[in-house]
């Protein structure tokens, strides 16, 4: 497409701006960090619960971050046990995805989790995306010093994770209005929504309550990101 005057031509420009980000994202938003864990070093991105529970393997053609066992950390609130957090970087209004797969047994609350709004160990909000509902399964929960509670006020019965099966999770936060939409496979209709504006900006992170899984190809969109030194886990005896 050629543009034929200098007007015509910002507009150009502001088409392919536009055109930059996927559906669902919006225009004012910025990439603001991929990794797709193609070199080792990627790890060192990561703050976890347990380091000694995550490595980086490749399989199906594509390397990932892969929760491996179930990691040597007990919080002092009842929340998830084995979390990845992107370290050292906080974010308000976020949009983050990432190709997962949940690689444990098949039962009720089999899952993968996403963090957001992460202030320290014990104050957070996650997604817990789950073979099926209940009040400590498949919802958006907070964690605020206290055992986790669900927060969602949609939700579906629950998901398919499969066996071997790649999925594309995103997760859309707006720290300003507290609103969370997540979205699995299906980037159009939200699998849960819900609100919650107890926690401003925060950390964001993957992971698993108590079963294990891959995470790959992650990307997040914002309109800025801070850099911050995030609270360390705490092994608790």
């Amino acid at each position: 497409m050629k543009c034929l005057s200098i007007a015509a031509g910002l507009s150009c420009l502001a088409g392919i701006a536009l055109a930059e980000n996927p559906p669902g994202i919006p225009a004012e938003y910025k990439l603001l960090y991929s990794q797709d864990f193609a070199k080792p070093e990627a790890i060192k991105d990561f703050q976890f619960s347990d380091s000694g529970a995550w490595e980086i393997k490749t399989g199906d053609g594509k390397a990932a971050l892969e929760l491996t066992r179930q990691s040597n950390y007990k919080p002092a609130v009842r929340s998830p046990f084995n979390i990845a957090l992107v370290a050292d970087k906080v974010w308000g209004d976020v949009i983050f995805e990432a190709d997962c797969q949940q690689t444990g047994k098949e039962y009720g609350h089999r899952d993968m989790v996403f963090v957001y709004g992460y202030q320290d160990p014990s104050h957070f909000y996650y997604t817990h995306i789950a073979t099926a509902a209940d009040d400590h399964a498949h919802n958006c929960f907070i964690v605020n010093a206290a055992p986790r509670v669900k927060f969602a006020s949609e939700v579906t019965k629950g998901v398919d994770w499969g066996l071997g099966v790649w999925h594309h999770v995103r997760i859309a936060r707006k720290a300003s209005d507290g609103i969370v939409r997540v979205f699995f496979d299906d980037m159009e209709k939200p699998i849960m929504t819900g609100t919650d504006k107890t926690f401003g900006a925060g950390a964001i992170g993957f992971g698993s309550f108590d079963d294990t899984g891959k995470v790959t190809n992650i990307k997040v969109w914002g309109a800025r990101v801070e850099e911050k030194k995030l609270a360390p886990f705490t092994k608790i005896p």
